[in-house]
């Protein structure tokens, strides 16, 4: 994948293909789209009925004949076709029609850290689809840091956790340039799933995962205030059918999803193992930083804190850092590091 300023500053466009949203940038302009990554297809005739967030509001509501579908998964490209349609879509019809005009377009898109060159293929083939004549690939971590503000071309270390709904991806950076990364794939759907089965398991209560968002706001709220509340929590049951609430304790909420979270804590371990020392004693006083779609987490940055030591900041705006990242490389707003050279005498 390319790090190339150089190159990066001749692109028009950045692509954040995410497995929860998508997100454009343009240059000049800012961010132009920013929908969830999903898609209803009418599978009779084969025709787009809705995409982003219409499409989202019918999963789990729709007849037979339509299906939901998701084109993007875990930061890669699984359907080159339904991803180029979906963006088709969610770009407005004059911004592709100002796209035709420039027969150079040059776009660039972030990916996960070693992705596949079968997964670059796919991310290249779905902006050419769209009229790029040349795709710019991009670490999303690199990208992710220089959004949170990071100093990732100085020599010294920044550490980078990107929450995902598929994966998380840690990673220290220094001199612009990855020392050490892993990817773990557990994120915001493994975290709900285990939610999900909790509440299954525990109260006989099937919760689709859209449900979930009034129970992580009580987390948080739990957090603040302490910890020991309780929250009510609409579902199915599962032996009637019929809707019921109950009353869902948030402390037991946070030990069911303590397991999945321990995936990344031990990719956090890998990490700082791989990295050498100097660049260690620099995290402990830099701390790390939280990015990410899923960086909000309820019990995340805490959990980290007090695995590793390291003070953990979240980003001012985690759900958008890898594209603004693109975005501030792509208009020349980070600047590499330059290094006289040496006079010999």
């Amino acid at each position: 994948m390319t790090l190339s300023l150089a190159q990066l500053s001749r692109c028009t466009i950045a692509v954040d293909l995410g497995a929860s949203r998508t997100r454009v940038y343009a240059r000049d302009t800012g961010l132009i789209v920013d929908e969830p990554s999903i898609a209803a297809v009418n599978t009779r005739t084969g025709s787009l009925i809705a995409v982003g967030a219409l499409a989202e509001g019918m999963a789990g509501r729709t007849p037979a004949h339509i299906r939901v579908v998701r084109p993007v998964s875990g930061g890669t490209v699984v359907d080159i076709d339904m991803a180029q349609r979906m963006l088709r879509h969610l770009i407005s019809d004059k911004i592709r029609r100002a796209w035709r005009r420039k027969p150079l377009l040059r776009a660039a898109v972030c990916l996960p850290h070693d992705a596949e060159p079968i997964a670059q293929r796919a991310a290249v083939e779905t902006l050419t689809g769209l009229g790029a004549r040349r795709v710019e690939l991009v670490d999303t971590l690199v990208a992710a840091a220089v959004g949170c503000g990071l100093p990732v071309q100085l020599p010294e270390a920044t550490m980078i956790i990107v929450c995902g709904a598929a994966s998380t991806q840690v990673a220290v950076l220094s001199l612009g340039a990855i020392v050490a990364a892993e990817k773990v794939q557990v994120g915001g759907d493994a975290i709900d799933y285990a939610v999900v089965q909790h509440l299954r398991s525990e109260h006989e209560l099937m919760l689709p995962t859209q449900g979930l968002y009034p129970l992580h706001m009580a987390l948080r709220n739990d957090r603040l205030a302490g910890g020991g509340t309780e929250t009510e929590v609409r579902g199915r049951d599962v032996a009637t059918g019929l809707s019921r609430t109950v009353l869902v304790s948030t402390a037991h909420v946070r030990n069911a999803i303590h397991t999945p979270l321990t995936a990344v804590l031990d990719a956090i371990g890998r990490v700082l193992r791989d990295c050498p020392p100097d660049l260690v004693a620099d995290l402990g006083t830099r701390g790390v930083m939280l990015a990410g779609g899923s960086a909000l987490l309820p019990g995340l940055d805490t959990m980290i804190e007090d695995a590793t030591g390291m003070t953990v900041h979240i980003a001012e705006n985690p759900d958008h850092c890898s594209v603004l990242g693109l975005g501030m490389m792509m208009e020349g707003k980070v600047k590499p590091m330059t290094i006289d050279p040496l006079v010999m005498h």
